[in-house]
């Protein structure tokens, strides 16, 4: 489970972090992370896949990174998360450190012990921040929230639904095909 430190953190102190120990910092507090299970991984590995795939496909401009993969939402130095899946279409804000702004789309895969900040905590933040598209995909109850902050709107699906990415004209993901 996700449990905030309460003192004023900094990027530094993430990067002072024993090796190995995963951990975003929002507005100054540290969350710790878990490992991710095999569902999680399996999750992950296929959403990558097809938005590589796709990506790859239509020789695209936009490059797809997994966790752990450093996002710096804002020029302070008092947020730093890791989303399970970040779609970036600037490379001008790619650094040999991850991505410092916002990437275009956001995925991540709710654990038990992220709900909270998965729900509520980074949808602030991602919004704020400019992510265009945040996708939260929720296997324990059968649910895939899109929120298109472009357009204000929110959608619900299941993993039998097939759907379509708002920051691509003919992206769409068929959620049936997902073994977990």
């Amino acid at each position: 489970m996700a449990l905030p430190q309460e003192q004023g953190y900094t990027i530094e102190d993430i990067y002072a972090l024993p090796e190995g120990t995963r951990a975003e910092l929002i507005d100054g507090k540290i969350y710790y992370m878990v490992p991710p299970n095999t569902k999680h991984q399996r999750i992950s590995g296929f959403l990558h896949s097809k938005i590589y795939q796709y990506i790859s496909n239509h020789n695209g401009t936009c490059e797809t990174f997994t966790a752990p993969f450093a996002v710096f939402l804002s020029k302070d130095n008092k947020n730093y998360v890791e989303p399970d899946i970040s779609v970036i279409c600037d490379k001008n804000k790619l650094t040999d450190k991850g991505c410092v702004g916002a990437p275009d789309w956001i995925i991540e895969i709710v654990s038990p012990g992220s709900r909270r900040m998965d729900y509520f905590t980074k949808l602030f933040k991602y919004r704020t921040a400019g992510v265009k598209e945040y996708w939260l995909v929720d296997s324990d109850k059968n649910r895939i929230l899109v929120y298109n902050f472009e357009n204000e709107d929110t959608q619900e699906f299941t993993f039998s639904d097939i759907i379509k990415a708002g920051i691509y004209t003919d992206l769409s993901i068929d959620f049936s095909q997902l073994n977990i």
